[in-house]
Order: C-alpha cells, then structure tokens, then sequence
C-alpha cells in the first residue's frame, strides 16, 4: 500500500513539474498537443508510445486533476478519441494502431461515426449502405443520418453491409473512411434549438482501401457494439479524462495553427453572444435556479429537487464501481447502457423542472432572463440524451437482457438472409 502511494505522489509531482516546465497559452494548439502526446499525457491509458503509458484510471484521475489544476489546456475531444482510438486498440492491427492512434492522440485527425441510416436507427444492424468489394478494397454508396462532427472530420468509421445473403447482424464489416475525396457530400441537420449539431452524409462510389478495414469481413457487428459502450461510458458519465472544449482536432478544423490564448478567448466571445447550457442538466444546477427563484420552501420542489439528486448520487456511486473494474481490466460492457440511461432520465427531469420554475419565462431567451436562457435552450437540446448513442428503449433491452439476465425478445429475422428482408427500399 506505501508503494503504491508512493507512485502516486511520484507521478503528481513529475506530471506538475512537466506542465511548469511545458505548458503556456500562447503555444500553438497543434504544438502544445503533440507535447502532451509525446509525455503520455494525453491519453494515458493507452499504450507508451502512441500519446499515453498504460496506465490505470487512478493514475489517469491524477494527471487529469493536474491538467485542471494548472489552467491547461486538456487533451484533444472528439468521435475519434473517444470512440476510434478504444477501438483500434482492442481490434485494430499493429500496422492500423501505428498508423492512426499517435495521430488522435495528437489531435492531427477528427474522425465521426457513420452508423445511423434513415432506415437503421434503433434496429442499427437492418443497415443498407453498400461495400462493393474492387481490386485494392471496397467501393460503398449509400447514407448516413445523425452524425456529429462530420463537417470538419478527417475520416469516418462506417458500418457497411458487404454480404446480403446472411443474417442481418453477419454480413456487415466495419470500415475506417476517409473523408477528404470525391462522392462525399455533408448536409447539416438544423435542430430545434436552431444549431445544428449532426449531419446527414452520402457516400457516393467512395473508396476505401483493404487496409482500412477493421477485424475480419463480415464481423463488423461485435465491434460496432464496443463502439456504441466506448460512446455510452462518456454519455453515461463514466469517462475520466476532460477533453478540451475550446478548440477542435484535425486540419480541416483550421485550429492546430493558432495559438490557444486566441482559442480560449474566442470561445469565451462566443458563450457571451449564446446562452450557456453546459451544466444545465445538473442537480446542483437546478437546486441554485431554485434558490435563486426563492421556491425551495415549496415542498413539491423540494420533492423533484431531490429526486434529481438521488438519481444523480446513485449513479455517481455506481460509476466508482466501473471505474474499480475497469482498473481490473474490465472493458466497458452492457452495464453501460445504465449509465446512459441515467444520462436521458436526469436531462428529462432538469428540463421539466427549470421550466416548472421559471413560468412563463420559461418560454423567452435574452440576456433580460434568468441566465440569459441557458435553461430554455437546454431544454430544447436534451431530447438528444435519449437518442444519440442508442434510444432509452435500447438501452433497457440491452440492461434487461445482458445485465439482469431476462429472455431476449423474440427475433423473426434472426435467422433470414438480409437479401430476403423487407427493409426500407432495399437495393442490396
């Protein structure tokens, strides 16, 4: 146990002398990036090397608090980091972990997920987009619903069905796309809280060479799965590191050029000129709207308010839980569905109960109302918690079935090929 201490307190001071020796905010934010890269900082669970030192989330906690501490700026966020560098590790090759991973560790590239289709939300695996297998790789058309980040995302991690004549769940690969070429187009979806926050993409005779594909042909469904736990972990709460908010990887983004004392202040311009709705969706949020509206003497108040803070403590107790397994090399699993579950249920009570307080009010946006409506447009932008990631509905199948051990429901497809399925307009 002293040993063990003692590496800690050894690693807080090695990573606090390394940030006074290293960390300023006019350093250029793609500069500053392949520092913390290259000291194992940014990632620091991930492999030596390729921007961590295989470290465990105690460890991780550590150097994320420094970073906090210090005033830096945090590792770079984004699809790719979350969700693309988890799984190249775990199923990509050496040459593909070579390849990509030290390039998101550094912030060089922004990746997106192109999973949802128009016809395959919730039922993920009935997905149509089509990989034509061509001399050198595969060839694949179709499109793409629900994607973040895709405007300014160097590549694509897209599940295509490259077999129709087996089960839904057999015939789909898994596949790293790039994105900067012909037959791409992005749309963005404008969303009722009038940003625009996902996209509708199209793959039009798009290449994609052999060595872009992830794990065998044909078994892309158990890694489109860890995608979605890697992706509900974050939702869910569960995830260790502080990604930076004030800027975004990859070239096409235009930020590793510039220095991040302008990132931080431009960011900062632009909280100013919108309500903020970071934060919004917290207990202790909505208990200091309450007591700055003078309404926690009210007994049914109290009631919600603490009904809030219930779920939300629970769910803080049980992430301790994750994260003690995931020190033991558990990785994320159906358990995480609980997570982002959790996530949708405490979105929807602070949005029924901000707008319950506020009134009328609740209805206006303006620097003239209670913090120039961060509430009122969190409440037109949390309906996503429920849907990105995996409906609510998915999400108590996969608990239901995977953790409490219930019957699955009944699956007439189960056994069909695709190729005999009535899908959408199907043209496989």
């Amino acid at each position: 146990m002293g040993d063990a201490r003692d590496a800690m307190r050894e690693l807080r001071t090695e990573v606090r002398e390394w940030l006074s020796a290293h960390w300023r905010d006019d350093l250029l934010l793609g500069d500053w990036w392949r520092e913390l890269a290259a000291a194992g900082f940014a990632f620091p669970a991930w492999p030596t090397g390729m921007g961590g030192r295989g470290l465990h989330r105690k460890e991780v906690r550590i150097i994320a608090g420094e970073l906090d501490a210090a005033g830096a700026l945090g590792p770079p966020g984004g699809v790719g980091q979350m969700v693309g560098g988890p799984v190249l590790l775990a199923y990509g090759t050496d040459e593909q972990r070579r390849r990509w991973v030290p390039a998101l560790a550094a912030g060089e590239e922004s990746w997106c997920q192109l999973f949802s289709e128009p016809g395959a939300g919730s039922d993920l695996a009935s997905l149509q987009l089509r990989a034509v297998p061509v001399p050198g790789g595969w060839r694949l058309t179709g499109q793409k619903l629900w994607s973040r980040e895709a405007e300014h995302a160097d590549r694509g991690l897209v599940l295509a069905r490259t077999d129709a004549d087996v089960p839904k769940h057999q015939g789909i690969s898994y596949f790293v796309a790039d994105l900067d070429q012909p037959g791409i187009e992005v749309r963005p979806i404008r969303q009722m809280n009038g940003r625009a926050s996902f996209n509708e993409v199209f793959l039009s005779d798009v290449f994609v060479p052999a060595e872009n594909l992830i794990g065998e042909c044909g078994q892309g469904w158990p890694l489109a799965r860890a995608s979605l736990a890697y992706e509900r972990e974050e939702v869910g709460g569960a995830g260790v590191l502080r990604p930076a908010r004030a800027a975004l990887p990859g070239r096409r983004c235009g930020m590793l050029g510039r220095p991040i004392r302008e990132l931080v202040e431009r960011a900062a311009r632009a909280e100013r000129g919108q309500p903020v709705t970071r934060g919004t969706r917290t207990p202790t949020a909505v208990i200091e709207l309450a007591q700055r509206l003078n309404r926690c003497a009210d007994p049914v108040v109290r009631q919600r308010l603490m009904t809030m803070y219930a779920i939300a403590e629970t769910n803080r107790l049980r992430i301790q839980r994750l994260r003690e397994a995931a020190r033991q090399g558990h990785r994320p699993g159906p358990e995480a569905s609980i997570g982002k579950l959790v996530a949708s249920e405490l979105g929807r009570h602070a949005r029924d109960v901000s707008l319950s307080l506020l009134g009328a009010e609740g209805m206006l946006v303006g620097n003239e109302t209670v913090e120039r409506g961060a509430f009122q447009q969190m409440a037109l932008s949390v309906q996503s918690l429920s849907i990105a990631g995996g409906t609510d509905e998915i999400q108590r199948n996969l608990i239901g079935e995977r953790v409490l051990g219930l019957p699955r429901e009944p699956e007439a497809d189960k056994d069909i090929p695709f190729r005999e399925l009535k899908v959408g307009t199907q043209s496989t």
